[in-house]
């Protein structure tokens, strides 16, 4: 069978092109089950914690009888109740069971066949099922560890929170009275912050603290050296002829690890880019090119992932205004879990904690969000529609006009918003340059803002077209000595981008300024500064 590189579910290293995590399986045990832990995989939709978990069971079960559940199996009918959600508990056991060989000589006959007869009760309580779960953990020849995946399928039900007290007073008492020896969660949400969807938001805003989860902090995204170790079993099977370092770094720029990014850029790169008339060769394919390709089509994608994300910032306006605010006027958030709007945002997966500020998780991410907030104002935005009418005019062929790009724009500006204040262009200024932007590149490039010179006075937009990229500063205007500061900073930048040549576009309110274009050498750099 030809293996191929997969986004719908759990990853098998004989089906798939997928990233070898056995070190990390191996310090999970170490860390966590081999020493009892009851601990919680919380991370973002679609980052492997079902592949995770299904390979940590499979390398526990010689020495663990490990029961793995998906609560994505269980209907809304099975939560109903008390009786129904352990009658349905119990015959998920029961599948589990009869599905393992030699199960009968590690469990109790008579410990499994007590905990089948509470199905035959016309009502059954919890603490019945947790006393059947204690005996069939008293007589298992092997510790018993209990899996949960998808636990956020149950958030909103009474009942299975009542299933975690239980758990937890098991676990707790598990000296006197025998239970699972380690206990497994799995889902988007921690358990502290399962919303309790039933009660009102005044009432319950989110359900006790079930303070005795262990911290799960292991890195689970991809390194540069995991995607090049995947890439090179690709290698060997298709004779691409990429360059193995600039492409695993390239994916890693744009995805920062995150396992279905990852998977998503390369799935296309391997199966739709092939089929594409912009490039004639494998060779021609997995280049930054080609990555750069990969990356618009999955842009323009309505996954899941991308679909629950714009979900759940529109649900939350909290976190939307603060990735409004990160993204289109550079402020600059510490990290601190106890602001929700945080808190959420990093519980989701959206932003990571970066040296104890708040940055968005990855350039895809990031470029979605701009996408949505942009799409905002698309049919309002004057600026927006002149570049669209326009475009063509800042193509040469298949190459783009960064010089005459920047011109237009300051004339569009000063036609449009030259009466504006300070403050509007201060806190508009760099949304309506994306604005403007979006309609000439759109299709055919990419844009991303480099995090480490976002703030309220510098941002720099990085623009891949056609294998070509353009450094733009976007800077608002403090004087001459910062203007001066800033090309230097600009041209510094440049030699780690290997390039030559960079695009300075400044919003300057002296009133004495110059608007226009002019052209300035830094030793052997190019700066092209339009002042607006």
């Amino acid at each position: 069978m030809q293996r191929y590189f997969n986004t719908e579910g759990r990853c098998r290293p004989d089906m798939h092109y997928m990233v070898r995590i056995d070190e990390r399986l191996k310090r999970i045990r170490q860390r966590f089950v081999d020493q009892g832990k009851y601990f919680v995989i919380n991370r973002g939709r679609q980052y492997g914690k079902t592949t995770t978990l299904m390979a940590l069971a499979e390398a526990l079960k010689e020495d663990y009888e490990v029961f793995f559940m998906d609560f994505q199996m269980m209907s809304s009918a099975n939560f109903e109740n008390e009786s129904a959600f352990v009658k349905a508990f119990i015959e998920y056991m029961e599948d589990l069971l009869s599905g393992k060989r030699r199960a009968g000589d590690r469990i109790s006959e008579g410990a499994f066949c007590s905990l089948l007869l509470l199905k035959e009760q016309e009502t059954v309580s919890m603490d019945k099922l947790f006393r059947g779960l204690s005996r069939i953990c008293e007589t298992s020849e092997k510790p018993v560890v209990l899996m949960i995946d998808e636990v956020d399928s149950a958030s909103n039900h009474q009942v299975f929170l009542d299933f975690l007290a239980l758990l937890r007073r098991y676990y707790l008492d598990r000296e006197n009275s025998p239970a699972f020896y380690s206990v497994i969660l799995a889902g988007v949400y921690d358990i502290k912050n399962l919303r309790l969807k039933i009660r009102s938001e005044k009432e319950h805003r989110y359900n006790s603290p079930w303070n005795i989860a262990a911290r799960f902090e292991l890195d689970m995204k991809f390194s540069v050296k995991e995607i090049a170790f995947m890439l090179e079993e690709y290698e060997a099977e298709h004779h691409t002829g990429m360059d193995m370092e600039t492409v695993s770094s390239c994916i890693y720029e744009y995805t920062s690890g995150y396992p279905y990014l990852v998977s998503a850029v390369c799935k296309i790169l391997d199966e739709e880019l092939p089929e594409s008339d912009k490039f004639r060769e494998s060779s021609d394919i997995w280049t930054r090119e080609g990555i750069s390709e990969a990356v618009s089509m999955l842009l323009d994608e309505n996954i899941p992932l991308f679909d629950s994300m714009i979900k759940q910032i529109y649900e939350y306006p909290e976190m939307k205004t603060m990735l409004h605010a990160i993204l289109f006027q550079g402020k600059r958030l510490t990290y601190n879990p106890d602001n929700p709007a945080i808190n959420l945002a990093f519980m989701f997966g959206y932003i990571v904690n970066k040296e104890k500020m708040v940055q968005v998780a990855n350039r895809i991410f990031e470029m979605r969000l701009y996408n949505a907030f942009l799409s905002e104002e698309e049919l309002t935005a004057a600026i927006y529609h002149a570049a669209q009418e326009n475009r063509n005019q800042f193509l040469d062929g298949v190459q783009l006009n960064m010089e005459q790009i920047l011109k237009k724009f300051v004339e569009y500006f000063t036609d449009i918003y030259g009466e504006n204040d300070e403050r509007f262009v201060e806190s508009q200024g760099r949304k309506l340059f994306l604005l403007y932007l979006k309609p000439i590149i759109n299709a055919t490039g990419n844009y991303y803002i480099e995090a480490q010179t976002r703030d309220s006075r510098r941002t720099d937009v990085i623009i891949d077209y056609h294998g070509e990229q353009f450094i733009v500063e976007l800077k608002i205007w403090r004087g001459n000595e910062y203007n001066e500061r800033g090309e230097q900073q600009l041209s510094e930048y440049l030699d780690y981008y290997h390039q030559n040549k960079g695009y300075l576009l400044s919003f300057n309110f002296n009133q004495k300024k110059k608007p226009g274009m002019k052209e300035i050498r830094i030793g052997d750099k190019v700066i092209v500064e339009a002042v607006v």
